[in-house]
C-alpha cells in the first residue's frame, strides 16, 4: 500500500493453478523503491512446455523489477520505461529459449501509475487491462488475438468469440521470431475510486464487463481478487487454465 496527498493505491493480487499441471502466470505489484506514489503493475501469462511458459512469464516479472529499480521518476519517460521492458524481456525470453529445448512465450499486460495520477500501460497478448470508474467500464486493452480480429473485422460479437473454437489462437505475444508491436495507452488523470485491473484469460474469459466493474468496485481489492478467482474456479467446471490478476484502487485518506 503506498500513500501519496489527497488518495492511497490499495492494491491485491491473486493468482490459482486452475485444472492445469502447472502454474506459468506470473504477477506482481512493484512499489518503487525511493518514490512513493509510483508503483507498476506486471501480468505475464507463459505459455511453452511445462517450464517454458513459467521461464518466460519469470523472466517478464525480473525484468520488471530491474528496469524499474533504475527508473527515475519525473526524469525519465514512463512510457519509455514500458516499451523497454517489453523489448527486453522479449530478448530475454527468446536468448531462454536458445539454451533450452523448449518455446517459451509470454503476454505482457503493464501498468504505472504515477503519483500525480497519470496512468500509462502497454500489453502484446490476450492478458487485459481495464479501467473502472466505480462500477462503470471507461476503456480496456484489446486481445491481440485471431477472434479479436474477427470481432474488430464485424465477423463475429464480443460473445460469439468468448466460445469460439480459436480463442486462444494470439496474433502477438513475447518471445516469437517476430518482434512484438504492443499496444500503448495513457490515462492523464485517475480520479478518486477507479480500478485497474489486469487479468489473464483464464479469469477474464468467465466474466462480462459489468460482473467485473461491480466486483472491484463493491468489494476491497483483497476480497474482490478472492471473490473473481474463486466463482471463476466455479464457472471453469473443472477446465480452467491458469488464472491471475492484479488489482489496484485509488481509495480517499478518510
Amino acid at each position: 500500500m503506498t500513500r501519496t496527498p489527497g488518495f492511497r493505491l490499495n492494491a491485491a493480487t491473486g493468482t490459482h493453478r486452475g485444472d492445469r499441471l502447472y502454474q506459468q502466470d506470473q504477477v506482481e505489484v512493484i512499489s518503487h523503491p525511493r518514490a512513493p506514489g509510483w508503483v507498476l503493475s506486471v501480468l505475464a501469462d507463459g505459455m511453452g512446455g511445462k517450464s517454458g511458459g513459467r521461464k518466460a512469464a519469470d523472466q517478464v516479472v525480473m525484468t520488471a523489477h530491474q528496469l524499474f529499480d533504475r527508473f527515475v521518476p519525473d526524469e525519465e519517460n514512463p512510457a519509455e520505461l514500458l516499451r523497454q521492458l517489453v523489448s527486453e524481456a522479449h530478448l530475454m525470453i527468446k536468448l531462454t529459449a536458445l539454451s533450452t529445448e523448449e518455446e517459451p512465450h509470454s503476454t505482457i499486460a503493464a501498468f504505472l501509475v504515477a503519483a500525480d495520477r497519470r496512468c500509462y500501460w502497454i500489453h502484446t497478448g490476450d492478458s487485459r487491462i481495464y479501467l473502472f470508474r466505480g462500477p462503470n467500464m471507461i476503456k480496456r486493452t484489446l486481445d491481440h488475438s485471431y477472434v479479436q480480429r474477427l470481432v474488430d473485422e464485424g465477423q463475429i460479437t464480443e460473445d460469439e468469440a468468448i466460445s469460439h473454437p480459436q480463442s486462444n489462437l494470439l496474433t502477438g505475444c513475447l518471445g516469437t521470431v517476430q518482434d512484438p508491436t504492443p499496444t500503448e495507452d495513457q490515462i492523464e488523470r485517475l480520479e478518486i475510486g477507479d480500478s485497474l485491473l489486469s487479468c489473464s484469460d483464464g479469469l477474464w474469459h468467465y466474466y462480462n464487463e459489468r460482473e467485473l466493474g461491480t466486483v472491484v468496485h463493491s468489494l476491497p481489492p483483497r476480497e474482490a481478487a478472492e471473490l473473481l478467482i474463486s466463482k471463476a474456479r466455479q464457472r471453469a467446471k473443472g477446465g480452467g487454465d491458469n488464472l491471475s490478476m492484479s488489482l489496484i484502487r485509488l481509495d480517499p485518506i478518510s
